[in-house]
């Protein structure tokens, strides 16, 4: 089913917000945003939209820990 996109942009707004604070010290906003994004589109489609906010979250922070250098 796909994402509404306006449910789609607010989720990636706190998901953005939330791992920024998390990797800011390491990478960038927009490096953030860009792999928020990227993990939102992968994923529509594929879950149930009410799924959105938890899985961008797991995929994008999975994306950014080894972009970052962090083990996973």
């Amino acid at each position: 089913m796909p994402i509404d996109a306006d449910f789609s942009a607010t989720v990636r707004g706190h998901v953005t917000a939330d791992l920024a604070r998390e990797f800011g010290d390491v990478l960038s906003e927009h490096r953030v945003r860009a792999e928020v994004l990227a993990a939102t589109q992968d994923l529509d489609g594929q879950i149930v939209p009410e799924a959105l906010g938890e899985m961008a979250h797991r995929l994008a922070h999975y994306r950014l820990a080894v972009l970052a250098g962090v083990e996973v």
